[in-house]
């Protein structure tokens, strides 16, 4: 095998192909990346079984054929190269790079012995690509990390006819936001197509394909194995679904509130992170809400104690929740507006206060017009 590519064009693909591999994996060739060149380019590929991604660039081809060589490796390489053109040949079980004046002579790895990279099924629908980004950076945050229960770990989408819903949940909070999307000529069965896509990857397909327009979306089931595969600017990642119910969270969403105030964001979360400073670990800040606004306050532990006043509208009744700041923080920072809706749900004890819901505000006295909703569970009030 022999071609030449473009640095800068070679450097991205390479470091695209290898970003969602393991930083560790008991087998080592999963930790490899195949080249395949050919008369119309280079394919790149990784795959570790669960994930894969695979991108197409334009490279002067000589001589076609297959490499397998240690991803991280290679992109380390490939990003640290001068500015001028790449040269990789390759010799027995060896590669050579060359740009410029620089030289390196790397290890292939047994191409043989490399799983088939997944194939996708037909188009199932398309997204804007921004508004797909801006939904999971929101969502995303409210997926568990705890591997214990999977299932949790990721983020489900919700497909019905006009609309992809993404939703997440840690049992702590959940986050919710709904987007446009495109089945084209595909008919949607009444009942929703849902695919549970690991968290960290859905946030990688966001941050990679956020500026690519619209992105293609496959959901498929073979051999029975589900899959996902998202692709746009010649560019596909594909993802194992996570198997298993994901719970029905949607239900604990309040159809209606009256009890609730208005904050200006910005102004509450800086608040928060004030306060916050002399909280032990795990603790939660008490949130007073009343006619003359809110009042923020930290216990903490013997050494420190903190409040402070913002101002705040109120509509019902004066209120008081123990709120975690870290996760009140990210529903606060997805909330894309200047001034935040803060509502109070009510539970069949008085004296245990419901969920607090997190959405949008476009002023003082009108609501947000977006989708984005954030449930948080209030920490029970030491009194």
């Amino acid at each position: 095998m022999k071609f030449q590519v473009n640095r800068d064009v070679f450097s991205e693909a390479v470091s695209f192909a290898v970003k969602l591999l393991p930083q560790r994996t008991t087998l080592p060739i999963l930790s490899g990346v195949l080249i395949q060149a050919n008369e119309d380019g280079l394919v790149l590929s990784s795959f570790d079984y669960e994930v894969s991604s695979q991108t197409e660039i334009q490279a002067d081809v000589e001589q076609p054929g297959t490499v397998l060589v240690s991803g991280r490796l290679l992109a380390e390489i490939a990003g640290r190269l001068p500015n001028a053109p790449v040269r990789i040949a390759t010799e027995e079980n060896r590669i050579q790079v060359s740009c410029g004046s620089a030289s390196f002579t790397l290890l292939s790895m047994p191409v043989e012995e490399y799983p088939s990279i997944p194939e996708i099924g037909d188009q199932s629908g398309v997204v804007p690509a921004e508004e797909f980004a801006a939904a999971v950076a929101q969502v995303a945050v409210a997926a568990s990390r705890d591997d214990v229960t999977p299932v949790i770990t990721g983020v489900q989408l919700e497909v019905r006819e006009n609309s992809l819903g993404l939703v997440a949940t840690d049992r702590y909070r959940v986050a919710v936001r709904e987007i446009d999307w495109d089945g084209g000529s595909v008919a949607t069965a009444e009942e929703a197509l849902t695919a549970l896509v690991p968290a960290r990857t859905l946030q990688e397909v966001g941050k990679t394909f956020g500026h690519s327009g619209t992105i293609s979306v496959s959901i498929t089931s073979r051999d029975d194995r589900e899959l996902i595969a998202f692709s746009a600017d010649r560019k596909t990642v594909t993802s194992l679904l996570i198997k298993g119910n994901f719970p029905p969270v949607r239900r604990l969403f309040p159809e209606v509130v009256d009890n609730y105030a208005v904050v200006n964001t910005a102004e509450l979360i800086e608040a928060t992170r004030r306060v916050a400073l002399v909280l032990e670990r795990e603790a939660a800040l008490r949130y007073s809400f009343t006619p003359d606004g809110l009042t923020l306050e930290a216990i903490g532990s013997e050494q420190a104690q903190a409040s402070e006043s913002i101002d705040a509208i109120l509509t019902g009744d004066e209120t008081v929740v123990s709120l975690k700041p870290q996760f009140l923080l990210d529903g606060l920072g997805a909330v894309h507006s200047e001034f935040v809706r803060v509502s109070f749900t009510k539970t069949e004890n008085p004296n245990k206060p419901g969920p607090v819901l997190i959405t949008s505000q476009t002023s003082r006295e009108q609501a947000g017009s977006d989708s984005y909703r954030y449930l948080l569970q209030p920490n029970l009030l030491l009194r």
